[in-house]
């Protein structure tokens, strides 16, 4: 049975149950809540939420998605990180058994999956609510035994909410023995059962409280993962043999190698954003792209794989795969957009290279090339031991965590503000970045965007995004103003808000960013007497500390201004 055909069958195995085929959402969305749409609820999430769908109490769609959470799982046998979620949706409609029947006729009846095969988790319940014997017992009634059925905490079996309130509820997961001979031991301590349906149930409200209350709308959210379903219903042990991706695994020859793997998810993924009308980029859904075709660039190095001249052949044997449901813009220029970021990165890999063994701080180097010039962990690890950068590896990954906890990124940690300690020195040194932030922005334009920061108790590092070295002139003129808002002794303050507030507010932040629900907005500027008629100097998300007033900072003297990679420059200061 082939993905197509699997597609098919689900769309159409529910239409015959009275739910509506809906177009799926774009994966770039277009409220912004997200850089991409990481989960096939995401879209529908109003509906869910009480508001009337124009189709109906039941639908059901395939969603496109994109997710790095699990980057480095990307090679293993079941991570991708695009992937399409098939969904059925129940809202305030049909509940626990017709949902859960129905998954056992689809998987057993129509994908033909033997019944001796299926193992299924349940919610085992806690102190705020109580187990769910309510799917225990239709799962029995359909024939799975109690020895197959796998009661487990909140942490397995249990949905939402999103926030610190709203709607949530256990959920019902179905697994598939992927392993030679009986099934044996619990899904959550083999690995060899692979999930294959998640049935959500949204029955509960968490207040403000932290009670549970029941909601007056009871809704069902499943998801059902295209990829991992086509691996078990193909008898495959791994996505990358699938028709999915059999094609590229003919044109990169050995797919058990997990580069060739990585190379193939990575392309993959990569086609479908710029599809979405995305270019690489520094920011935002341009700098997840430009990652993506970075990571598979270096494996392909280490594979001894000629990416660019098998380039035109991946996205051909994509587009075979996808014809007539996605790719089908003829006028997008795949080939031509990813082999001019593999030109660029060119250049970056080989100055990365080199520059591992020009400081004394191997270890921060060595984080640098993960970093800063897109290096995968594991290749950095190996480069790292192999030119005796590290004793060993268990020391690398010490030290690599250590530079990790210290570093804010784009993407990992700019809430928090990239502290190694909350002392008085380095607390001056946080607030200070916020200045050089705001000054260079106000010298060199606000296409000027912070890339990641590093604060010691001895001096601040600042990357942000700039395509140019800056002239002498223009240093001295960041460093005199970052010195006159010192001198004009700025209150710093900050506001707890919704983050929707906080980002009407026109603060900076890392677009996409997980943030809570609640943020804080840290301003320097204007002073009170000002405070009517003036904008303040610095606006940023922000989980502090900070000084009180910028005069208690000391004044600030820019030591070093380099590049950090391609379109990025790095600046070092001290408090003198």
């Amino acid at each position: 049975m082939t993905s197509s055909e699997i597609r098919e069958k689900y769309l159409k195995f529910f239409e015959e149950r009275d739910h509506k085929r809906i177009d799926p959402a774009p994966l770039v969305p277009e409220d912004g809540t997200t850089l991409f749409v990481t989960a096939g609820m995401q879209p529908l999430v109003p509906y869910l939420l009480g508001k009337e769908h124009p189709e109906g109490k039941r639908l059901v769609d395939i969603q496109p998605c994109l997710r790095t959470d699990d980057i480095e799982e990307v090679g293993d046998n079941t991570h991708n990180t695009f992937l399409e979620m098939m969904g059925n949706w129940s809202l305030g409609d049909y509940w626990k058994k017709e949902s859960l029947e129905w998954s056992l006729e689809f998987l057993t009846q129509e994908l033909n999956l033997p019944k001796e095969k299926l193992a299924v988790t349940v919610f085992a319940g806690n102190s705020d609510t109580p187990r769910d014997d309510e799917s225990i017992e239709i799962w029995k009634s359909l024939g799975i035994p109690g020895d197959r059925i796998f009661p487990l905490g909140k942490e397995d079996n249990w949905w939402g909410p999103v926030g610190e309130t709203g709607p949530c509820g256990p959920d019902s997961e179905i697994f598939y023995w992927t392993g030679e001979g009986a099934p044996k031991d619990s899904p959550d301590t083999n690995p060899l059962w692979v999930e294959v349906w998640n049935n959500v149930f949204m029955e509960y409200n968490k207040t403000t409280e932290g009670n549970f209350e029941p909601l007056k709308q009871r809704n069902v959210d499943t998801g059902i993962g295209m990829e991992r379903t086509t691996t078990v219903v193909q008898g495959k042990t791994n996505v990358y043999d699938t028709d999915l991706f059999i094609g590229a695994k003919e044109v990169l020859g050995d797919v058990e190698n997990k580069a060739a793997r990585i190379i193939i998810d990575h392309i993959r993924a990569a086609i479908f954003i710029i599809d979405s009308g995305i270019t690489p980029s520094n920011k935002e859904h341009g700098y997840i792209l430009r990652r993506l075709i970075r990571r598979a660039a270096v494996y392909a190095r280490t594979a001894n794989i000629n990416l660019g001249s098998t380039l035109s052949e991946l996205i051909k044997e994509f587009k075979k795969v996808y014809k007539g449901i996605y790719l089908d813009n003829e006028s997008v220029n795949f080939s031509g957009i990813i082999s001019e970021e593999l030109n660029k990165f060119d250049e970056t890999l080989e100055r990365g290279l080199k520059e591992i063994t020009k400081t004394q701080d191997i270890n921060e180097r060595a984080f640098d090339l993960y970093q800063t010039y897109g290096f995968p962990l594991e290749l950095t690890e190996e480069l790292a031991v192999q030119k005796g950068l590290a004793v060993d590896r268990e020391q690398f990954y010490r030290e690599f965590e250590k530079h990790k906890s210290l570093s804010r990124t784009a993407s990992d940690g700019i809430f928090k503000g990239g502290l190694a300690s909350s002392g008085e020195t380095e607390t001056k040194y946080h607030t200070a970045t916020h200045l050089l932030h705001a000054a260079l922005r106000q010298v060199l334009g606000d296409q000027v965007i912070q890339r990641g920061s590093n604060i010691t108790s001895e001096r601040l590092r600042f990357d942000f995004s700039h395509t140019e070295k800056l002239t002498d002139e223009q240093i001295k003129e960041v460093e005199k103003l970052v010195n006159q808002k010192i001198e004009e002794n700025l209150p710093v303050t900050f506001k707890e808000m919704s983050r929707e507030e906080a980002e009407k507010t026109g603060a900076i932040h890392a677009f996409g960013e997980k943030y809570g629900d609640r943020v804080k907005v840290y301003s320097i500027g204007p002073t009170s007497r000002e405070a009517s008629r003036s904008k303040p100097f610095s606006l940023e998300f922000c989980g502090g500390p900070h000084v009180e007033n910028t005069r208690s900072i000391g004044h600030v003297k820019i030591t070093k201004e380099e590049s950090a990679g391609a379109g990025i420059r790095r600046i070092y200061a001290e408090i003198v």
